[in-house]
Formats: C-alpha cells, sequence, structure tokens
C-alpha cells in the first residue's frame, strides 16, 4: 500500500493591505504624450543643436590638437602668461595706447592753428606701442625693443612661430598672451598678432623692471625646456578606458601564467 500523504496546513490568511484614502475631488489623469496629448517636459537639446560652422570648426580643431602630435615649436604657444603677471602687463601696455583717429585728428587741428598764428609748436615724439608684424620683427632686428607681446592664437600660426627664437637670438624678454583680440583692442584694432615697447616713461621703469623679470624667468630661461617638449597624444575618455581595460586583461593573463 501507497503510504498516506499528510494533511496540508491551511494556507494564512493574506494580509489586506490598508486602502489609500483617495481624496474625490481629485481625479487622477494621466498624461497621454502621443500626438496631439500634452506636451512633454523640457529636457536639456544641447547636444542636438545644430550649431554654427565656426564654432564645430575651433571645437574639431581643439580636438585635434589634443589628440595628435604637437611639434615643439608649436607646442610653445600653449604655454601663456598666468594670470596675475598678465594683468599687471596689460595695465602697463594701456598706459601706451596710441591716438586713435578723432584724438590724431584734434591734436594736427591745433597745431595747425598754432601754426597760422605764428606760433612755434615743439613737436615731442610720443612714447607708444608698436604694432604691426614686419614693424616690431624690424626693431627687434635692431635690438630696439624691449619686450615683445606675441598673441597664442594667431592663424595661421606661421606668421609668428619663429618669433620666439629670433627674440631669444636678440636676448629681448618675450612673453606669450592670450589672445589676438586683447592685443587688438589697446591699438584700436579687431586683432594684432604681436606688440613690443621700445621704452617706458621714468615714472613706470621700476613697475616695467619687475615685470620683464618675472617674464624672463618665464619664457627666455625655459626655452630649451619648451624647445624640446611635444604636445596632444592624449586620446578621449572611451579610448582611453579601452586601452585600461585591455592593460587589466593583460595583466590578469600573465598572472595566470605565473601561478
Amino acid at each position: 500500500m501507497a503510504p498516506k500523504r499528510g494533511v496540508k496546513a491551511p494556507a494564512a490568511p493574506a494580509k489586506k493591505k490598508p486602502e489609500k484614502v483617495v481624496n474625490p475631488l481629485f481625479e487622477k489623469r494621466p498624461k497621454q504624450f502621443g500626438i496631439g496629448g500634452a506636451l512633454p517636459p523640457k529636457k536639456d537639446l544641447h547636444r542636438f543643436v545644430k550649431w554654427p560652422k565656426v564654432v564645430r570648426i575651433q571645437r574639431q580643431r581643439r580636438i585635434l590638437k589634443q589628440r595628435l602630435k604637437v611639434p615643439p615649436a608649436l607646442n610653445q604657444f600653449t604655454k601663456t602668461l598666468d594670470k596675475n603677471l598678465a594683468t599687471s602687463l596689460f595695465k602697463m601696455l594701456l598706459k601706451y595706447r596710441p591716438e586713435d583717429k578723432a584724438a590724431k585728428k584734434e591734436r594736427l587741428l591745433k597745431r595747425a592753428q598754432a601754426e597760422a598764428e605764428g606760433m612755434t609748436v615743439e613737436v615731442k615724439k610720443p612714447i607708444v606701442v608698436k604694432y604691426g608684424l614686419n614693424h616690431v620683427t624690424y626693431l627687434i632686428e635692431q635690438n630696439k625693443a624691449q619686450l615683445v607681446v606675441i598673441a597664442h592664437d594667431v592663424d595661421p600660426i606661421e606668421l609668428v612661430v619663429w618669433l620666439p627664437a629670433l627674440c631669444r637670438k636678440m636676448e629681448i624678454p618675450y612673453c606669450i598672451v592670450k589672445g589676438k583680440s586683447r592685443l587688438g583692442a589697446i591699438v584700436h584694432k579687431k586683432t594684432a598678432a604681436a606688440l613690443c615697447l621700445t621704452t617706458v616713461k621714468n615714472e613706470d621703469k621700476l613697475e616695467f623692471s619687475k615685470i620683464l623679470e618675472a617674464i624672463k624667468a618665464n619664457f627666455n630661461d625655459k626655452y630649451d625646456e619648451y624647445r624640446k617638449k611635444w604636445g596632444g597624444g592624449i586620446m578621449g575618455s572611451k579610448s582611453q578606458a579601452r586601452t585600461k581595460a585591455k592593460e587589466k586583461l593583460l595583466a590578469k593573463e600573465a598572472a595566470q601564467r605565473m601561478t
């Protein structure tokens, strides 16, 4: 005879969940986000924006400079003057801004009126910032420039890529700053590739000498170091993650072989 099966115990009564009190005044109306339905909530569409071509080119160029190997001659233009020193330098340069068209017209008018009245007018050459790539190069070659300021974002860079080497050969302090539009604003232009000072007023000589010392320490004295240092070669986050995973796997396999 087959053994008797035990009688199953009665199942425990299911616990009743407490009923949620719903206010009848507020009816549940779920939103339908289909065509003709409710408007979806606002989200960040930054990635889906079609940016202007100039912005796309700027970003692509920046990424390429990070990915590709950059030769030392070009990489030195990424080493710019620090913010505090750049601020004091631009304050100094603003004191020696060349006159604009309106000021020049007014000065020549006063001079013409004085000459018409028979007065002798003393013409004193003003101390101003020199600009224009050819003019700045001439002043460097003649050893008249005391400080050369070069923009970091000149396009094409070949226009100024040789200037640091020339300044070092002539033993003239030079610095690389951000950027060409900021230099252009000093000389009443849209942009300027390079500026230079040939002399300063007596009251500014102490401050100017301090700026020159700091600039020499940051650029002229470090020229040999920058001349050998390559830039770029930085891969993206996804590529770096793949490389790390591959290295981890190879290390694991090597450890297994050792055991």
